[in-house]
């Protein structure tokens, strides 16, 4: 089409959309405006153009037509991605820390509403207290709406259980480094395999004991020495043997004790990616650690099913954020942080340990480091400490 006869119409679209402006004011101003006028600019739109134009914005529908016009597709990688993670699944690796009794099993169990815990799988020959800390897992599928996700419960049975406790962190510290050493040597390898089976904990659920006091020192030397290699979540186990008044207290005591301690516990406050995160993190860091309920026994309470643990006086719904506080831990490790829970594991804790490794290898003259029977260089216990 020349330029001549396209420039009438133009003109007219132009024309068109000065008088739907103006019947859009008289709307506006329908006291002074006549009707005569009206109706004389609603004739002429209609000659000019389409009836369908009056009483709308035609910047707004130029706007939209644009967008049409200039739209590329970027937003459906959000669903090239999502149905590529379908078919993979996800996966998810956490460890529960705590003396024997504080129902470590059964709030696993709750948390995913599946019997996933080790002690849940075992014989009751298996069940007795070990003279040393054994750390054992066991690995479940789940899925969900289509959704699968392989879950790997790892338990740490006779931890604070001897009479001396001294160093009971150390076989639990040797176990996370080895487990970032098995993923970095699959990772350099020169044939390795298109996805890496990922064993790293993600997060390490540590168990308070609800004495109401503070911190016990072995609770402290713990925490200082894992954060530093792992994602920590303390919370006060079996939270319903306490009164508000003496939970709250003891959650004050051991915020204090954990920040004279320098334990940055997750999520940690130099994460934090932007204001909005930030603003959800310190509302979380606020309410840790945790007073939780457990439970996977089922009541009728008020003609609805839920968790919760039956008393003499009534039952503690698990659920209920008037009783405990469980659900805010679900929500933080399932609904909202899990992803951030793993990505914090991925780029901060295993980099320090592979950007280390990686150097003393280096330095060494053969290259290869002592390596320690289990995989672990012999000095790793305290070096991955940063």
């Amino acid at each position: 089409m020349s330029e001549e006869k396209y420039a009438p119409r133009v003109h007219c679209k132009r024309r068109n959309a000065n008088l739907a402006l103006w019947l859009c004011a008289a709307s506006v101003h329908e006291r002074t405006v006549s009707r005569r006028a009206r109706d004389n600019a609603i004739y002429k739109l209609y000659f000019y153009g389409n009836m369908a134009d009056v009483g709308k914005t035609p910047v707004a529908r130029n706007e939209k037509a644009s967008s049409e016009f200039g739209y590329v597709g970027i937003d459906a990688i959000l669903e090239q991605m999502r149905r590529k993670a379908m078919k993979q699944g996800f996966e998810v690796n956490i460890m529960v820390v705590g003396q024997s009794g504080l129902g470590k099993s059964t709030l696993t169990n709750t948390l995913f509403k599946s019997k996933v815990s080790r002690r849940s799988v075992m014989t009751t020959e298996e069940e007795r207290i070990p003279k040393t800390i054994e750390i054992k897992s066991i690995s479940h599928v789940i899925e969900e709406k289509g959704v699968r996700m392989k879950l790997t419960v790892i338990d740490t049975p006779g931890f604070g259980d001897q009479i001396n406790n001294e160093n009971c962190w150390q076989p639990i510290m040797k176990f996370i480094n080895a487990q970032y050493e098995q993923y970095l040597q699959e990772e350099i390898n020169i044939d390795r395999k298109k996805r890496i089976p990922d064993s790293r904990v993600h997060c390490c659920i540590y168990f308070i004991p609800p004495t109401g006091h503070c911190l016990r020192p072995i609770d402290i030397e713990f925490m200082r020495h894992l954060s530093k290699v792992v994602n920590i979540v303390p919370v006060i186990a079996k939270a319903d043997t306490l009164t508000l008044e003496e939970r709250n207290f003891f959650k004050q005591k051991i915020r204090e004790d954990l920040r004279a301690n320098e334990i940055d516990i997750y999520p940690q406050n130099e994460f934090d990616e932007d204001a909005e995160d930030r603003m959800i993190n310190e509302k979380i860091r606020a309410m840790i650690p945790f007073a939780v309920v457990g439970s996977d026994q089922e009541y009728q309470v008020n003609g609805k099913r839920l968790l919760g643990r039956k008393t003499r006086w009534g039952t503690v719904e698990v659920e209920n954020t008037t009783h405990c506080e469980f659900a805010y831990l679900r929500d933080l490790l399932i609904r909202t942080h899990m992803q951030n829970i793993k990505d914090i594991t991925s780029s901060i804790h295993y980099e320090m340990y592979r950007v280390r490794r990686l150097n003393e290898n280096n330095t060494k003259p053969n290259g290869q480091p002592a390596i320690h029977t289990n995989g672990v260089p012999e000095h790793e216990v305290l070096s991955h400490e940063m």
